[in-house]
């Protein structure tokens, strides 16, 4: 039996930037919207073999936050492409990447270097 499932986005902006973003998903396990401070969507168009994206982020976080949010990413992403292919090892150098990823963006946030993204 097929089953259709709805995601929905809604994004509030001015001219400074973006001020909100909100989610909704049909099978989410906690009904109604849901406050995002960043996203990431990715889809594959197969005929052009190419990725299609949207990245946003609120005007208000943190380059610390964002810095959480894409180790957390990455993360994700090797579990998926692990799932994907079965190549654990692939997946296990994205893990590795990830963690430099974390070392260094904590050294420069230690460094004075973090503000906002």
């Amino acid at each position: 039996m097929s089953k259709s499932s709805h995601i929905r986005l809604a994004v509030d902006m001015d001219d400074s930037g973006i001020e909100a973003i909100r989610w909704q998903a049909d099978d989410s396990p906690e009904p109604g919207q849901h406050d995002a401070g960043a996203m990431i969507l990715s889809l594959w168009d197969g005929v052009q073999r190419n990725a299609l994206r949207i990245d946003l982020w609120v005007k208000e976080m943190s380059v610390d936050d964002m810095n959480d949010f894409f180790f957390q990413t990455f993360l994700s992403m090797a579990d998926t492409y692990r799932k994907a292919t079965n190549d654990a090892g692939l997946a296990s150098e994205i893990k590795l990447f990830a963690r430099d990823f974390a070392e260094k963006a904590s050294r420069a946030a230690q460094a004075g270097t973090a503000q906002k993204a």
